[in-house]
This record gives C-alpha cells, sequence and structure tokens, in this order.
C-alpha cells in the first residue's frame, strides 16, 4: 500500500499530543483516518504494541475531547511490510463543534480540516456548527463561553426560594446531557453579553439627554437595576378631589413591570443590538429587538394570544413566579390605565416591537389639560390651606426635629421602603438633604442653601 496525506488522510509516528487536534479536526470535518506508525513521508515505522496504542488513543480521546467522541472513533491493527500500524477510522461527529477541554469551545480548542492540516475554526465556523447541530432556536444553543457564573441569578433565586443547584439548572434547560451551558444559561450568567440602554431626555425629543446608562450582566441583574432606574424617576403627583388626597404616579407600576419584562422575555437574543428604553417628559418607550414571530398579528396579541420566541427563559421567569404561564402582560398594561384618556400604544416593524406608556401626570406638566374635579397641590388658591408635596412634608419634619431618617419618611408618607428611599436619593441628590451617620444611625439633615447644611 502507498500511504500519502491528505484531507482525509493524517500520519504520526508515534502517539503525541496533537493526535487530539487531528481527531477533532476530522471528527468536525467529513471524517478521515489517522495512522499510527507512519511517518510523515509515507514510510511505514510500525509499532511494538498496536493493542495498548489503541488503549492510549482512546484514553486520550475520552478524558480530554468534549462532546464525547468515542463513538464515531474505530480502531484497526494492520500489517505492512511486516510491520504493524494503527488505523484510527474518525467519522463525521453528530454533536459539532468537539474541542478541547481544557481550551473550551473557542478557536484555540476547535480545530477543522484544511487541505491537509488541522487548524484552528474561526468563531463563525464554529457558530455555524452549533447552528447545523442545535438548530436555529438561540437559548437552546450551545454557548460559546463555558466559563459562566451566576452570582446574580443565585440571589434572584434565594430570593424567590426557588432552588438553583445542578440538577435544576439541568431541569430548566441551563445545562445540556454533556453538562455544556446553553445560551439560555448565557443570558442568566454575570457574563451575559446582551445588553440594555436606557436614556432620559428633557422634552418629548431626544434633542436634550438628561441622563444615560446601559445595563449589563446577569438577565435578573439588569431587570432590577432597568426597574429601579425607571422607579426613581417615576414621580408621585398629588391632587385633591374633595377633601381626599390622591396620589398618582406618572406610570403604573404594574404597567411599568409587564412592559419590562416583556423586553427581556420576548428579545430576539440572536441580535447583538442592545434593547433600548426612552423616558421623555410624555412617554417611556421600550423597544425590543425582533419583532411578532412569524404567523402572529399585532391584534393577535392585543386579544391575549402569545408566541413565545424564548420557551426555555419564559419558564424561567414564570418559576420565580415573575410572569404567568399565558399571554397576560399585555391585558396587564390596558388595565393599568383603566378609565384614563391616554393609553398605551404598541408598535411594530420586522425586527422590533415597541411598547409606549404615557404619563399620566404629563398634562398637568404642559399645561394643555386640568383635572375637572381634582386640584394639583402646586396650584392651591391663595389663603386656602396648603397641602404640602413629599419632599415639602421631608423638609418640614427634618427641620423641626433636627433631622430625619427612612422609617421617619416610611411613616410620614405612608409609602413603601422602596419608594422612601427613591425620595430620600432624589432630594439628596438636589441638595435638600445631606447624609448624616453610618449604618443604622443614618439620618438626615436640612442643607441651607444660604449657608452651608443646617
Amino acid at each position: 500500500m502507498i500511504f500519502r496525506e491528505s484531507e482525509t488522510v493524517e500520519f504520526k509516528e508515534v502517539v503525541v499530543e496533537d493526535i487530539k487536534k487531528e481527531i477533532i479536526a476530522f471528527a468536525n470535518s467529513d471524517g478521515g483516518k489517522l495512522y499510527i506508525g507512519i511517518r510523515d513521508d509515507g514510510t511505514v515505522a510500525g509499532l511494538g504494541n498496536p493493542d495498548s496504542i489503541s488503549l492510549q488513543i482512546s484514553n486520550m480521546v475520552r478524558d480530554a475531547i468534549k462532546p464525547d467522541v468515542t463513538m464515531f472513533l474505530h480502531y484497526k491493527t494492520i500489517k505492512e511490510d511486516g510491520k504493524e500500524i494503527v488505523e484510527v477510522d474518525i467519522q463525521r461527529g453528530t454533536d459539532r463543534p468537539y474541542y478541547l477541554a481544557k481550551k473550551g469551545m473557542r478557536p484555540e480548542g476547535v480545530y477543522v480540516r484544511q487541505g491537509y492540516s488541522s487548524v484552528p475554526a474561526t468563531d463563525n465556523a464554529i457558530r455555524r456548527m452549533i447552528k447545523e447541530t442545535d438548530g436555529d432556536r438561540f437559548e437552546a444553543m450551545r454557548c460559546l463561553n463555558q466559563e459562566l457564573t451566576f452570582e446574580a441569578a443565585k440571589k434572584e433565586f434565594a430570593l424567590r426560594k426557588v432552588e438553583f443547584e445542578s440538577q435544576q439548572m439541568r431541569t430548566l434547560k441551563l445545562i445540556d446531557q454533556d453538562n455544556l451551558y446553553s445560551n439560555l444559561g448565557l443570558l442568566l450568567s454575570d457574563q451575559c453579553v446582551h445588553t440594555i440602554k436606557a436614556a432620559v431626555f428633557q422634552g418629548t425629543d431626544q434633542t436634550i439627554f438628561k441622563d444615560r446608562r446601559e445595563f449589563t450582566g446577569s438577565l435578573m441583574q439588569q431587570m432590577n437595576e432597568v426597574y429601579d432606574f425607571i422607579d426613581f424617576r417615576n414621580q408621585t403627583r398629588a391632587t385633591i378631589e374633595r377633601l381626599l388626597r390622591i396620589d398618582v404616579r406618572d406610570y403604573p407600576e404594574i404597567a411599568v413591570r409587564e412592559a419590562l419584562l416583556n423586553l427581556l422575555v420576548h428579545r430576539d437574543y440572536s441580535f447583538s443590538a442592545s434593547a433600548l428604553i426612552s423616558i421623555y417628559t410624555d412617554r417611556i418607550e421600550f423597544v425590543s429587538i425582533g419583532g411578532l414571530m412569524p404567523g402572529i398579528d399585532l391584534e393577535d396579541i392585543m386579544v391575549g394570544i402569545s408566541v413565545c420566541r424564548n420557551q426555555d427563559l419564559a419558564n424561567v421567569f414564570y418559576r420565580l413566579h415573575l410572569i404567568e404561564a399565558y399571554g397576560t402582560g399585555m391585558g396587564k398594561i390596558m388595565r393599568a390605565y383603566e378609565g384614563m384618556k391616554e393609553k398605551p400604544s404598541i408598535e411594530t416593524t420586522k425586527n422590533a416591537f415597541k411598547i409606549i406608556l404615557p404619563n399620566i401626570n404629563a398634562k398637568y406638566e404642559t399645561g394643555k389639560f386640568s383635572a375637572p374635579e381634582a386640584e394639583s397641590i402646586t396650584s392651591s388658591a391663595a389663603g386656602a390651606e396648603k397641602i404640602l408635596s413629599d419632599e415639602e412634608r421631608v423638609l418640614e419634619y427634618a427641620r423641626s426635629h433636627g433631622a430625619i431618617t427612612r422609617n421617619d419618611v416610611i411613616e410620614l408618607l405612608k409609602v413603601s421602603t422602596s419608594t422612601a428611599s427613591r425620595v430620600i436619593r432624589r432630594m439628596v441628590k438636589n441638595n435638600l438633604l445631606k447624609r448624616n451617620g453610618k449604618a443604622r444611625n443614618t439620618n438626615y439633615i436640612v442643607i441651607n442653601t444660604k449657608n452651608g447644611a443646617q
């Protein structure tokens, strides 16, 4: 027999580390044969103990190559010129890409056959192999990065009393049968590469930026931080209806929550572009990458029909009691504005989905409308008893008592802990209050704009 190397034939005189690279390349390409005991020039060197060589290669492959490729390898001892050599027949694998376990699913760990050589695969080639093997569903594909951590996700799961151990991660499909992380695992990991960009604008267009921020990390972390970012700017306006004081926030909290969850769960993560949240004086816009699913119209969404793009991600949010099993999100958003003139709206394109929440209190700011049965606390008639805004009440209390604590604000305004913290943060930022003390002894004193802290 005349031996020559080719795209499907490789020679090794003895067993060396490079054998693993050759096997990976053949399994990732069109298969091939690896001969042990033949020199590069095609002459037969022979082997002393071919059976032990076959066992040695089998052990190397089992420990060093992921996913398991052993079922695609077949060993045979051949006699040539009175000498024994080992033929390893490598078939094209079904779980491509195969890679060196120590290097991971990166170019330095994934090899393909190119001409007579085995070379590192490009990122695009790796993604193409993953797509061919795992299908088109992004969240179910194996993740290129297998060095993931889940600190933010663990905190969220613990907060909601849901287990987050290896078995649970496997059940939720963050890990596959080969103990490899899926792209769903990437989305929940601290290394998530997808971001949300939020911006606050002065007025009703994008002419002047007031604030902007990009949120990174686990989707769990992004969810909480983005909600806090919006909640901090979701002002409360007090009105009077007869003898009753009514506090109305710019945006119903349930509507903000559902719009944010919709942006996270239904986004098309196969695109690298960031999701966008824009806050104007009269509205908030949530823009999610990825249009409606094929076969679904906007009218279907409005009547509660839900076809989820990311089924496994939605299941995680369902397990955490963040969403319900059926498409109730849009219904909740609309009901939050029930009885109000302003209504949420939805706009869609081929690659984007936008939810627009109107600012309920914007009419008071613009002066275009007036509440027929309610009087703004900022426009009380002269001589009438003045009802103070939240900040004025906090300042009055702090002046009369020398200082105020967060618990005082909770009791004074009859609000939640998070709302009290938001009011205090805003007042500190606006140089109305100054923090004093640490930890449990923290309180806040009034800043005198003329003479410094009071």
